[in-house]
């Protein structure tokens, strides 16, 4: 009987694709870049799963791969992949949640704290040789102990900044479509509020939603206009839930005082006007570029796959309403 035929888009760590490789038949992209559609559509041909990060696997892919039976994506959101598509074909798609919640909450604490207190500015101050002696007036921040922080999207991840927020004695107000137990509110110190109380009242508003038709350019030109002129938007979701010509437009009007980005609506591509602006900290994309949480998260896509190839349910499945057995 042959090996189930797998393909990894991008490299791995050693350990997830020997994992692979006892049970499958195993392929791996060796270049850390997105696959063209037709090399990519080429090297699903023959192969029964695929292990992907951050690859588009759209429904002209899958019509293309008639053997696929399970996308296990190496990552928590999935909205690059086609899942209605991978759903009417029976294919079964994978995610991997929990394991990234520590460094991405890291991250976004991170890029509050950086902003907040021009971290960049005075790394650059300081490598252009412009600090000559100390100076009373030089390099004023903002505090963070006091300050509101509003959290958008309370999951996982929203909830692990939530404590981080708490270290630093930060009124903590969420709002979320889900809402943890009164106990674990409580715990966290978070309140509640409408999505306007949010908006007006945080200091520092740090998104944590999925990608959805719902939340696409949930901040928007309303939305930026309500919040105070010497507040922060920090955003480690998804580039899209922010409207970047909208943001670009309050932090030169001054009707904001600075972000925090790790994504951005049309990735890699960012406007000039972000990167020209002293109060706005950007990073690639990283939220989970950690070592540690990398490979657990190879590792769990790995599970994931191995599970669906040997005709088991997947601990992470996106579309439950494939499993038939």
């Amino acid at each position: 009987m042959s090996l189930p035929k797998v393909f990894v888009t991008r490299p791995l760590q050693r350990e997830a694709v020997e994992r692979i490789a006892a049970h499958c038949e195993v392929t791996v992209n060796p270049d850390d870049v997105r696959m063209p559609p037709d090399r990519l559509a080429e090297a699903c041909r023959e192969v029964d799963g695929l292990v992907c990060s951050s690859t588009p696997i759209t429904a002209e892919l899958v019509e293309k791969a008639p053997r696929l039976r399970v996308v296990s994506a190496v990552a928590v959101g999935y909205d690059i992949i086609d899942v209605a598509a991978c759903t009417k074909r029976g294919i079964l798609v994978t995610n991997t949640p929990g394991v990234v919640t520590e460094a991405t909450a890291d991250l976004s604490f991170a890029l509050l704290m950086a902003v907040a207190r021009r971290l960049i500015e005075a790394d650059h101050f300081v490598h252009d040789g412009q600090w000559r002696a100390w100076q009373w007036g030089c390099m004023w921040g903002t505090d963070l102990v006091g300050k509101t922080l509003g959290i958008c999207g309370f999951g996982r991840i929203g909830q692990a900044v939530a404590r981080r927020a708490r270290g630093f004695n930060m009124r903590i107000i969420y709002n979320s479509v889900d809402r943890p137990t009164p106990e674990r509110e409580r715990e966290l110190g978070a309140q509640y509020v409408d999505r306007e109380t949010l908006l007006r009242e945080a200091d520092f508003l740090s998104l944590h939603v999925p990608l959805t038709p719902e939340s696409h350019h949930l901040i928007g030109r309303a939305e930026l206009a309500l919040m105070k002129p010497s507040a922060f938007l920090i955003n480690t979701s998804r580039g899209k839930v922010v409207e970047e010509a909208a943001l670009v437009e309050a932090l030169q009007s001054k009707r904001l005082a600075g972000a925090g980005l790790d994504v951005f609506e049309f990735e890699p591509q960012i406007h000039p006007a972000l990167l020209a602006m002293p109060n706005v900290v950007v990073s690639p994309h990283m939220g989970t570029a950690t070592a540690e949480t990398r490979l657990a998260m190879a590792m769990m896509a790995v599970d994931n796959l191995l599970a669906a190839v040997a005709g088991e349910r997947p601990a992470n499945l996106v579309n439950p309403e494939v499993w038939k057995k």
